[in-house]
């Protein structure tokens, strides 16, 4: 046996045991807690409800706070986890498969953020802590990791700064950084004024004067029907919509299904007569797979309006399967045509998962908007809260800018 040379007592030795095994002690304890008051802001934020969304400012607070990687990464995981917990059911729905497949997917796309969150903590206060989550928070907000930048805190900023635009944005990211230091509380005290002030004088994005969104509940069907079946219905609703003096008429994703010459040719002899123009969802046969589109219609022409920039992943987007020599499924054009034209002036359109994440957003402010179109074909969300969050982050986005706001869904 080995005598003690360190000229310490065993009682000395034990109490420098205790002291250097606290943190550790404490951080276990430290764990379930702040996983648990992790998921809970994750759940509330992403409920659907758009004044919910600024809870998500408490997440950078909960992160910084954990005292090891470990529980930085559970606080990241709880956190995703419980504000995409529509995801396994959506992803069932979709496919006609058991939760199985929807749990697995769910669980690979949470792996993006933890790794990203966990991987950019450090154990070191002040600017390294801030510095990590700022750059976690960039790169989840572009690709190549912000394709899967769901439940991003700084959707919340619409709520928090209702009309101050880049302003706004601005401050809703310094908040987030200021959320890791040592005045988080000061901070948490400023925003939740903000938030309560915003609540009390709340008002929802206003729908440009002439302007008409037309809804669906035509499940899984639309887009597939027999097209002269599915024509005849779109036809009636728009008739109706015109009817009541729209000028501008939005149907959901997929309206259309696919577009052709004939189709083409047949909405510009329907809708030429009315003096309207119809912006609707359509699909567009390309070599190399398709691309999921809005088209527009008026009284002398019709073609594509806009081009989605991120299809949604794994069940649209599936560029793997180029490498073997197939279809690549849908098309991703990241960054194009941020803008469109409707009735002489820029607008911001959006398909279906574009208003999950944050870069189609703005990307499109960056080039000055009239107004937001956002689209979507939501039957595969049966179930779930996916449609309600798609529209609170739109309306989020639409109230920071200062901006009208049309949303066609079918469910």
């Amino acid at each position: 046996m080995t005598p003690d040379t360190s000229g310490r007592s065993p009682r000395q030795g034990f109490s420098a045991w205790l002291a250097r095994s606290s943190p550790s002690i404490a951080d276990a304890l430290r764990l379930p807690l702040w996983t648990a008051a992790s998921a809970l802001v994750g759940g509330i934020a992403w409920s659907g409800h758009v004044l919910a969304l600024p809870l998500a400012f408490a997440f950078p607070a909960l992160w910084a706070s954990a005292r090891s990687r470990l529980t930085a990464a559970a606080v990241s995981a709880a956190y995703f986890l419980a504000a995409s917990r529509g995801l396994p059911q959506g992803v069932a729905n979709f496919y006609g498969a058991g939760l199985v497949w929807g749990l697995g997917l769910w669980m690979a796309a949470s792996l993006v953020f933890v790794c990203v969150h966990g991987m950019l903590w450090s154990p070191r206060s002040g600017w390294r802590k801030a510095g990590g989550f700022g750059v976690a928070a960039l790169l989840m907000s572009v690709p190549p990791f912000g394709v899967v930048g769901w439940a991003h805190p700084i959707t919340g900023a619409g709520v928090l700064f209702p009309a101050l635009g880049w302003v706004g944005l601005a401050l809703a990211a310094l908040s987030l950084l200021a959320m890791t230091s040592r005045w988080w509380s000061v901070t948490a005290l400023a925003l939740a004024s903000c938030w309560i002030w915003s609540a009390a004088n709340w008002t929802a994005p206003p729908v440009p004067p002439g302007w008409v969104a037309v809804d669906m509940a035509a499940g899984a069907r639309l887009g597939r029907a027999p097209e002269l079946d599915a024509q005849r219905v779109l036809m009636s609703k728009v008739e109706k919509a015109a009817a009541s003096g729209a000028r501008v008429i939005l149907l959901p994703e997929s309206a259309l299904g696919l577009w052709t010459p004939t189709l083409e040719r047949f909405w510009v002899e329907a809708v030429g007569q009315r003096g309207i123009t119809m912006i609707a969802g359509a699909a567009v046969v390309r070599p190399d797979g398709y691309e999921n589109v809005l088209v527009k219609v008026s009284d002398t022409a019709a073609g594509v309006l806009y081009r989605e920039r991120m299809p949604v992943p794994v069940s649209m987007w599936q560029p793997w399967r180029s490498w073997m020599g197939e279809g690549a499924g849908a098309h991703a054009g990241f960054f194009n045509n941020p803008v469109v034209e409707v009735e002489g002036r820029p607008v911001a359109a959006l398909i279906c998962y574009e208003q999950l994440i944050v870069w189609p957003f703005v990307q499109s402010m960056l080039h000055g908007p009239k107004a937001i179109i956002t689209a979507g074909n939501g039957w595969w969300t049966a179930g779930t809260n996916i449609i309600a969050i798609q529209r609170s982050s739109s309306q989020a986005w639409a109230r920071l800018f200062g901006l009208p706001l049309v949303t066609a869904f079918n469910i």
